[in-house]
């Protein structure tokens, strides 16, 4: 009977290990496969999703076994189990870094975040982009504000208003010089990659790389001398994809926070 219990336990630890251990793989892979151009973002995003939907319940399944691995262990003595424990327990971290690492990356819960890819702090104005034009030959999504499919700027404007509010014209009491340098340090400090930094016209083009499918998205920054000192706009916009699930807005408020000096 104890042979029968230890059978029973080894296969369990067995199932729930190895389904840990591959649903982590699985999320891993998924962006693996767009970084080498195996399949494209929506293929991966497919995978993506599968893995996170399955890893909470697998990490769950994996705590109550490595649970009762420990307690039969401390019931039989201090020998044996170990690897049932070291299997267990790294099926569960996997699982659970598969669910925890893409979730981290989107909204909180109960936030709506509208499906665009495209965000200005100056959304009748926004600033153009010059010098990165080039680098964006082959992406689908058009630099061109509101011009996407199904989409107007007025809509655009609208949207991002609604959602992100706090993105906006930021007046620093500075001059356009002083706050041109600033700019370029953000830049560098939320290590965006320079595309052009042209001081005379007040224009900065960069270039960002994002973490998990190694997406590139544009800004481009624009200064200009006001009464009460610089205008600083910015504009961030996605290469690919119909919604950013809130990236571009979370780059700008980076970007103006820095430039606020928080």
């Amino acid at each position: 009977m104890a042979n029968s219990n230890r059978t029973w336990m080894t296969w369990v630890v067995v199932l729930v290990g190895g389904a840990g251990l591959g649903i982590g793989a699985l999320a891993l892979v998924s962006s693996l496969g767009v970084w080498f151009g195996a399949w494209d973002f929506r293929r991966g995003f497919a995978l993506l999703r599968f893995a996170n939907t399955w890893a909470w319940w697998i990490a769950a399944a994996g705590a109550v076994v490595v649970a009762m691995v420990v307690a039969r262990r401390r019931k039989r003595g201090a020998g044996g189990g170990r690897g049932r424990i070291a299997l267990s327990l790294a099926g569960t971290l996997s699982a659970a870094l598969a669910y925890y690492v893409p979730q981290s990356f989107g909204p909180p819960a109960g936030v709506v975040i509208p499906p665009i890819h495209d965000v200005s702090t100056d959304t009748v104005d926004p600033p153009q982009f010059v010098d990165v034009l080039p680098l964006r030959a082959d992406a689908p999504n058009t630099t061109v504000y509101g011009g996407s499919p199904n989409m107007t700027p007025e809509r655009l404007a609208e949207l991002q208003t609604e959602a992100y509010p706090d993105v906006r014209t930021l007046t620093l009491r500075m001059t356009p010089a002083q706050a041109f340098e600033r700019a370029i340090t953000a830049v560098r400090t939320l290590g965006w990659e320079v595309v052009a930094s042209v001081p005379e016209e007040g224009r900065i083009e960069a270039t960002d790389t994002t973490f998990w499918f190694r997406f590139k998205d544009d800004i481009v920054i624009r200064i200009r001398e006001s009464a009460e000192g610089a205008i600083v706009d910015a504009r961030s916009l996605s290469r690919v994809g119909g919604g950013d699930v809130g990236t571009n807005a979370r780059r700008l408020r980076a970007f103006l926070a820095e430039m606020r000096g928080e």
